[in-house]
């Protein structure tokens, strides 16, 4: 007789939610195909994993960087799709989507969608979003934001065996075409600095080098860096950058680089060409990461402009919406304004909300900036205070001059001086050269027809503009006159979702990775900020709570606005084993357009990772 316990039969894993995957369309067609159409049908037997992004948006170009080893370790199962889903006006023109596919490495096809058909329908809702679909042709899963690789490469493993054992998965090349490479003495070029020799310094950002040109800004005189990219300290011809923009003198003669992808501060010697790193591990900041301490033990996260002021260098820090500083004299680095949270906030620097800041100009008691998402300029006292010269949120932009309350500038990324105390604002969008007069208060127009201009430097009566999609600096003469240019003005394209006035709940669906649970050892695992546009459409629900679900009252009176909602939540390893589990923070920031209407929607569900059951 035995008397043995028979094992306890493990419970079946979860059934995996399966919807089928709408078709790809967009009228804009692919690119890196070498030409050809792509159709679902074409990609049956692999594992899909399309990225929903527009090349304005910092989050979609972390993602890129983030899905670069899962498209290198997975290069016979996976396939890449990237779904160009615009926001501004310009990012739907075709050019400017294909300059953007080279300028970011982006080494997998895109579909060019400029009407947003693809988007609407796999019901996206932020930029960035990535949705997979299994090799059968049915999407498994949803994630919005960033810090979503490692759960992707464990979906990823899960179908490759599930499907080999099917005998659904198909192995091979993949569809990518690369496109030829262009002979330009300049790719893509993203700021510059004029040096005491009279000489020019500009960030070849795709080349992921610094090219020191001569005064006419054509004539190579040297190049820094290898070309390839990486973070490597060393002699001009060794040294590694990451797609570098920012470019600043330092007091001691040398030059600080903004290295952006690598997440650090570079110094170039220009006397011997070295270059060494000042600041940042490599690493991309995270929230909950130290946000002072010494400068090459702290995270930092896509630098974009550097520029001296009050004694120390200014980060205009994208990644992160925020503006950090550099200490050179105790080689210290920390947050000096900003929240984290992307608007358009202004006030004491602690307070204040940026979106992704990507140039700075600074004079004797003013630090300006470009705030490219919410299309403004803006600038900081010597208090610390911020301030807004033109804009007015994330949702309007165009190319209007006039009094600076009612002006609009779309996306721009550089901001220089000028000297009789104005400032010409690099309109990269509106291909312009903008200039504010904080005398007058006027924003009027100094050049048009610039080809996405991203930085301008003084050169004695003229101002040099880098013309970043025509891969030059091109030489102004400063006009005393400005030209007439018709005013347009935009509002996002994305359609308002119909929502019931009252009371609606608002849905952040998160479902820890598999191998994963809520990181819960030092409190609440999850944070949800509300607030919106404008204040008044909120009634209740506005604040920070660490529920990732929150009950909504909306205000009749209030026809449209904007939800503005940001989820943060921490998973770790499953493993009571393992003393020291690995983490990983997923988070996303949603600017959700709303209509209020009778018989729309008490319920607004918004994905951060899994599937709306």
């Amino acid at each position: 007789m035995n008397d043995s316990v028979p094992a306890p039969t493990p419970a079946p894993k979860p059934r995996r939610v399966r919807v089928r995957a709408p078709e790809l369309t967009g009228k804009g067609g692919w690119l890196n195909t070498g030409g050809k159409e792509l159709t679902l049908a074409d990609l049956r037997g692999r594992i899909v994993v399309l990225d929903f992004w527009t090349f304005c948006c910092i989050n979609c170009l972390h993602v890129l960087d983030e899905l670069r080893e899962l498209e290198e370790k997975h290069r016979d199962t996976v396939v890449i799709i990237g779904v160009h889903s615009p926001k501004f006006v310009h990012e739907a023109e075709h050019q400017a989507v294909v300059d953007a596919v080279e300028r970011y490495g982006v080494e997998h096809p895109v579909l060019d969608d400029p009407e947003l058909a693809t988007w609407k329908q796999y019901a996206v809702r932020a930029w960035p979003t990535l949705v997979v679909i299994d090799p059968e042709g049915y999407v498994v899963a949803q994630h919005a934001g960033e810090g979503h690789a490692h759960a992707i490469a464990r979906l990823v493993e899960e179908l490759e065996a599930e499907h080999a054992t099917k005998g659904t998965l198909r192995r091979g090349d993949g569809p990518y075409v690369a496109p030829e490479p262009e002979p330009t003495t300049l790719r893509f070029p993203g700021k510059a600095l004029a040096l005491p020799s009279g000489n020019l310094l500009v960030s070849d950002t795709t080349r992921h080098q610094l090219v020191e040109l001569e005064a006419d800004g054509e004539t190579v005189v040297r190049r820094i860096g290898s070309g390839v990219r990486g973070l490597v300290d060393g002699a001009a011809e060794a040294a590694g950058f990451s797609e570098p923009q920012g470019l600043a003198l330092l007091d001691d003669g040398a030059v600080v680089v903004a290295d952006t992808v690598n997440h650090a501060l570079r110094r170039l010697d220009l006397a011997t060409g070295e270059v060494t790193t000042l600041a940042g591990t490599g690493r991309q900041w995270w929230q909950g990461s130290p946000t002072s301490g010494p400068a090459r033990s702290v995270d930092l996260s896509s630098p974009w402009d550097v520029a001296v002021f009050g004694g120390r260098v200014w980060i205009a820090m994208a990644g992160v919406h925020q503006l950090w500083a550099y200490d050179p004299a105790d080689k210290t680095v920390g947050a000096a304004a900003g929240t984290t949270n992307e608007g358009l906030v202004d006030g004491p620097g602690a307070e204040a909300w940026f979106a992704q800041p990507s140039g700075l100009a600074a004079t004797a008691d003013r630090l300006w900036l470009a705030d490219s998402e919410t299309s403004a300029l803006r600038w900081v006292d010597l208090d610390g205070v911020v301030h807004t010269a033109v804009g007015t949120g994330l949702f309007d932009f165009g190319h209007r001059d006039g009094a600076a309350e009612q002006a609009l500038l779309q996306h721009p990324l550089g901001v220089t001086a000028l000297p009789d105390g104005s400032v010409a604002v690099s309109d990269t969008y509106n291909h312009a050269l903008r200039r504010f007069d904080p005398a007058t208060g006027e924003v009027t127009t100094l050049a048009t027809d610039l080809r996405e201009p991203s930085d301008a430097v003084l050169v004695g009566d003229d101002i040099v503009v880098v013309e970043s999609a025509r891969h030059r600096l091109t030489r102004l003469r400063l006009p005393e006159e400005a030209v007439r240019v018709e005013s347009v003005a935009h509002r996002t394209q994305r359609a308002a979702t119909e929502v019931a006035p009252g009371g609606i709940r608002l849905d952040v669906i998160f479902q820890a990775p598999a191998g994963q649970k809520l990181d819960t050892r030092y409190g609440p695992s999850t944070r949800l900020l509300v607030s919106s546009t404008p204040p008044e459409l909120l009634i209740e629900g506005e604040g920070a709570g660490t529920d990732l679900f929150r009950a909504l009252e909306l205000n009749p009176a209030v026809t449209e606005g904007v939800l503005h909602v940001s989820a943060m939540a921490a998973s770790c390893d499953d493993d009571p084993a393992n003393e020291y589990p690995a983490c990983h923070v997923h988070q996303q920031d949603w600017g959700v357009p709303v209509r209020l209407t009778e018989g729309g929607a008490d319920r607004l569900p918004l994905v951060l990772a899994g599937m709306d059951d």
